[in-house]
């Protein structure tokens, strides 16, 4: 069986209804469902969202999440009959952080759906950060100063592009990169232009269908003291790149 069908088996079981009953809900004959149950057959996409609909639960969980392993009454739900997963609380019941290390970085890719992933990272809770979902992300290059590799950008979580802010920051998940924090511009619905704050790195663009997700810059954690004489590589890129403006202005005036 698939993990879709072992998914839907369970969702049914969980709300007490029967085979035949159930496909009534979904204006499809008992036969066809059971095939789906069975893992005898794919819904196409037309019932699958009829399912999400009816049980309340994402297609992309659905299809890649083992709803089992998951306390659904502890979820954060959004609209349209969508949910975030995975979430972690404290005792009383309040959103911790889940923080993922450098060492988890390349695997977020692939665990950021997985509640076994999620439950293993560290957490901490910050009092005036209320209102939201937040997850805090490893900093790595140069490309968006004064934040340094080692450093920690805290994000909270963005439902859909509507909310999405030209020129803000944001903490992107893409399904080519990873993850990566970048100032925002939207073209249109279909792309976003990626721009960093150190002008030594081009601005570039990734569609709207590659972005998993999207978390929306809150606070910081420097884990090394600023050091105002420190010439970092980023410091001595922004150098070069002054005296080659200087330059070019210099030849544009010579007559």
């Amino acid at each position: 069986m698939s993990l879709f069908s072992d998914n839907i088996r369970y969702l049914r079981l969980q709300k007490a209804i029967s085979q035949e009953k159930l496909a009534d809900e979904l204006l499809i004959t008992r036969a066809r469902y059971v095939k789906y149950e069975s893992g005898t057959s794919e819904a196409p996409y037309d019932i699958l969202k009829r399912i999400a609909h009816y049980f309340h639960v994402s297609i992309d969980l659905l299809l890649g999440v083992d709803l089992r392993k998951i306390d659904m009454d502890g979820v954060i739900r959004l609209e349209e009959n969508r949910i975030l997963l995975p979430i972690t609380v404290d005792a009383k019941g309040e959103n911790t952080i889940e923080i993922i290390p450098h060492k988890a970085r390349a695997g977020y890719l692939t665990g950021y759906s997985d509640p076994e992933f999620i439950e293993g990272l560290q957490h901490i809770a910050l009092p005036f950060l209320r209102n939201g979902k937040f997850r805090a992300f490893p900093v790595s290059g140069d490309s968006m100063p004064p934040h340094k590799e080692g450093s920690f950008i805290i994000g909270r979580y963005v439902e859909s592009l509507g909310e999405v802010r030209d020129g803000k920051t944001y903490i992107l998940l893409t399904k080519n990169e990873g993850i990566v924090y970048k100032r925002l511009n939207k073209n249109g619905r279909n792309s976003l232009t990626l721009i960093s704050d150190n002008a030594f790195y081009d601005p570039y663009k990734v569609k709207a269908s590659d972005v998993l997700e999207i978390w929306e810059y809150t606070c910081s954690i420097a884990t090394k003291e600023y050091e105002p004489d420190d010439l970092e590589p980023q410091s001595i890129r922004d150098l070069l790149v002054n005296i080659q403006k200087d330059v070019k202005a210099l030849k544009q005036i010579r007559p």
